[in-house]
């Protein structure tokens, strides 16, 4: 990757890509910073996937352009790839070959010099934790260790830029914990990476994430102001069927929306009137048979910056 004096690491403007009619990723507009850990977060079908391929030069852009160190995606998407890391959702690994042979195979393709491969790969084993396992078949690895070793893979030529598509999908909690501290030991190391993610528990992880829904960007901040710019009030009822009256809530005038969670609703409700919605949710659940319901005012999480910004969007 040839870098332009100044460039960023990535910078990309009105990127949009169409398959047919369908439109996978609708103008998105976004920086990423040198050294920062990125996140695109959104739900299946958000254009994740489909950003990272335009990001690594393997799918062309419909519209719009992206740079990778200064250099066009859309006019140059071969020169992008030699000094970055793409590890996709399902990363292929050759089943027969071993942990290292493996290992081997890949700092082949990417041409790392023989002299250097012993110190990668003991640095690759050490935090990785596969040094038991280098003698034996990827075939014969967990879904985690797997990840892991694709990971270990995308990083043996020591890439400067890291697109990472779901990383952390279907893989097992501690797995999910040993990837990430992977991810922070690169990113502490001077490794810009992007990640992208559908669990918005690990969107606390990044210094700045664009939300997307729908191919469309909906937000770009750091979970903090996310947070922050949460619109309103948020009101949690707790009840065992709070699933049975969660219609009965929406009914309330002044709630903005609701959303489950288990045996929660988190309501937004205008912040000016809070107090005189939570009165009136109070007399909406007892009629409705829910005297119990306990109301209480709690602090947005991302997951409900997330969907408040989905229905925004959706009224819009």
């Amino acid at each position: 990757m040839i870098e332009a004096a100044g460039a960023l690491p990535i910078a990309v403007r009105g990127l949009a890509r169409r398959f047919g009619a369908a439109t996978a990723v609708a103008g998105l507009d976004f920086d990423v910073a040198p050294g920062e850990l990125f996140g695109l977060v959104g739900p299946d079908g958000a254009g994740k996937t489909t950003t990272l391929r335009m990001l690594a030069g393997v799918l062309r852009p419909s519209e719009g352009d992206a740079t990778v160190g200064g250099v066009s995606v859309a006019r140059e998407p071969e020169r992008v790839k030699a000094d970055l890391a793409y590890m996709s959702q399902r990363f292929g690994l050759y089943t027969d070959l071993t942990v290292e042979e493996t290992l081997d195979f890949y700092a082949d393709l990417f041409r790392v010099p023989r002299p250097d491969r012993a110190a990668r790969k003991a640095r690759l084993f050490a935090f990785s934790g596969l040094a038991p396992f280098r003698h034996r078949p990827a075939g014969q690895l967990s879904g985690g260790m797997k990840q892991k070793l694709g990971l270990s893979c995308a990083l043996v030529h020591e890439p400067r830029l890291l697109l990472l598509d779901e990383p952390t999908f279907g893989v097992d909690p501690v797995s999910r914990r040993d990837l990430w501290r992977i991810v922070h030991e690169m990113v502490a190391r001077g490794i810009t990476a992007v990640v992208s993610t559908a669990y918005l528990d690990e969107a606390e992880r990044f210094d700045r994430l664009a939300l997307l829904h729908q191919g469309r960007l909906l937000a770009v901040a750091s979970p903090r102001e996310l947070v922050a710019s949460f619109a309103g009030a948020l009101l949690e009822v707790a009840h065992p069927e709070a699933r049975r009256f969660a219609a009965a809530v929406e009914a309330v005038p002044g709630v903005l929306h609701a959303q489950l969670f288990g045996d929660r609703l988190h309501v937004t409700v205008d912040a000016v009137t809070a107090g005189e919605v939570r009165a009136a949710l109070a007399t909406a659940l007892a009629a409705a048979g829910a005297s119990g319901a306990a109301i209480a005012a709690i602090e947005p999480s991302l997951e409900d910056v997330f969907l408040a910004r989905i229905a925004e969007a959706e009224a819009a």
